[in-house]
């Protein structure tokens, strides 16, 4: 069972976070740092023990969570990260659910996203939402992200408050997989700007100019933008670590983009070719590395050996 205690001043609902992860870590603490009773569960327990030396809970096994919560928060990998904490061995699905609910944060195929919502109704009970986040590392430290969902607009105002702890917006988009939707319009947009962003940076440095001045000298124009001003000085300094996300998932989001594309007849050339882009940054950087390491792809050769 869970071990620890936290008091919730507030007499309100028991949350639980699955997942700690770049994203899961610092969205669980800004529960923890505006006083929420908060229980935590990681497949790799030692992930836990910051969050519990704060306060959290910690529970053994995703049953254990979804027994002690009221609201359950995810953030996982990819679909079958989420497939194995909801319906495998001592999953969120073998505990009571009725009453509660689970918020996915997790980026997947929608059509994943309403299978699962569907087969965990008819297991246990519990409501579904499926609320993917943009705004990286940085966003859910700061409390900044932008947070799209699909699901109940009942169950959507039930979580507002708690998921306002860690965003900035929360907008429900519409039914169970309309968040996740919205999620692949955004990885549409950062992709292919990260895909541009770095072909404007090398320009730049090949060019014999100072790429660090570029978001200050467009600051204000048609060309500023967040990733922008975020993306290029990581880009020009090598400043990867912690990554604001890895090219496996970049390159994940917008595989499911050319599936749903295809799926509903939708021409989207700029995303399939900044696809293709991110598809040669994991060969040559490897699946765990920042996804602006896609800036390398057009460095030179001894360059980059040197960047290895």
């Amino acid at each position: 069972m869970a071990e620890g205690s936290k008091t919730n001043p507030q007499g309100v609902e028991r949350l639980g976070y699955l997942g700690l992860g770049l994203m899961g870590t610092p969205m669980s603490r800004r529960l923890l740092n505006t006083g929420h009773q908060i229980t935590v569960w990681n497949r790799s327990e030692g992930k836990t023990a910051a969050l519990v030396e704060a306060g959290a809970r910690r529970a053994a096994t995703p049953r254990d969570l979804m027994e002690s919560s009221d609201i359950v928060f995810m953030c996982v990998t990819d679909a079958a990260a989420v497939e194995e904490v909801i319906f495998g061995p001592d999953s969120i699905s073998t505990a009571p659910g009725a009453g509660k609910l689970v918020v996915d944060f997790s980026s997947i195929h929608p059509d994943a996203a309403r299978d699962l919502a569907t087969r965990l109704l008819a297991a246990n009970g519990a409501g579904w939402i499926d609320a993917p986040v943009s705004g990286g590392t940085k966003g859910a430290e700061e409390g900044t992200l932008a947070i799209m969902a699909g699901g109940k607009a009942g169950d959507i105002e039930r979580v507002r408050p708690y998921v306002l702890a860690m965003a900035r917006r929360f907008t429900h988009m519409g039914p169970t997989g309309a968040g996740q939707t919205t999620k692949l319009c955004n990885q549409v947009i950062v992709g292919c700007a990260m895909a541009v962003l770095a072909e404007a940076t090398r320009l730049a440095v090949n060019a014999g100019i100072d790429a660090n001045r570029l978001p200050e000298a467009l600051a204000g124009g048609f060309a500023d933008s967040i990733p922008l001003q975020l993306f290029v000085p990581r880009m020009v300094q090598g400043i990867h670590s912690p990554p604001l996300g890895h090219i496996a998932t970049m390159l994940k989001d917008l595989d499911t983009v050319a599936d749903v594309a295809q799926t509903t007849s939708t021409p989207v050339p700029m995303a399939s070719l900044a696809g293709q882009l991110f598809r040669l940054a994991k060969a040559a950087r490897g699946a765990d590395a920042d996804a602006l390491e896609i800036y390398k792809l057009s460095a030179g050769s001894a360059e980059l050996s040197s960047a290895k």
